[in-house]
């Protein structure tokens, strides 16, 4: 689900209340099982997970300013 929201908490609230359920239980596993250093961010509209400049400087080949892309998997 692709969104206008600016942070992850936002984006969670426009889940409908049947779908939320298992939102909030994907995004749990997955935020336990990311690697150490990983962070989850708004990206192209929906949650991704990401390698950050601190992990990786060189950052996105496309874009060097962008972090590298880890997932994006909530669209």
């Amino acid at each position: 689900m692709q969104s206008k929201a600016e942070n992850v908490q936002d984006y969670l609230t426009e889940f409908p209340d049947d779908r939320a359920e298992y939102f909030k239980e994907l995004r749990d596993t997955i935020l336990s099982n990311l690697p150490k250093g990983f962070v989850e961010v708004m990206n192209y509209g929906m949650i991704g997970y990401v390698v950050p400049h601190e992990l990786y400087p060189a950052g996105y080949h496309c874009d060097p300013k962008a972090p590298l892309p880890f997932a994006n998997i909530y669209g």
